[in-house]
């Protein structure tokens, strides 16, 4: 329950400046071991592939994958445990229409 309603806030806080934010961001519930990096752009009439990396503190590429934005849409979100995760500052790094997006968050 507890992770619901902090993901909700976190969605609800962002929700209201996704029009005019283009960017990445990132949240760590530890109680839950999760993190959540979300991506938000300006909503387009058409769909788009984006790519999503997540890069560990050795600067490996952990996790890459690439993501339909549907039409309409203007948000994606990714999720990840925590456990079993290197310790050290880590990379969500987006790639949408050649322009890169990216934010850096701690694992403690």
């Amino acid at each position: 329950m507890n992770k619901l309603f902090i993901t909700f806030a976190f969605c609800i806080s962002t929700l209201s400046a996704a029009e005019d934010f283009s960017g990445a961001d990132c949240l760590i519930i530890e109680e839950e071991n999760s993190i959540i990096c979300k991506y938000s752009n300006v909503r387009k009439s058409y769909d788009r592939n984006i790519k999503i990396f997540w890069i560990n503190p050795k600067e490996n590429i952990s996790r890459e994958k690439e993501v339909l934005v549907p039409a309409g849409h203007g948000s994606v979100y990714d999720f990840r445990y925590i456990e079993a995760r290197i310790k050290g500052l880590w990379s969500f790094k987006v790639i949408d229409n050649k322009k890169e997006f990216s934010t850096t968050f701690e694992i403690k």
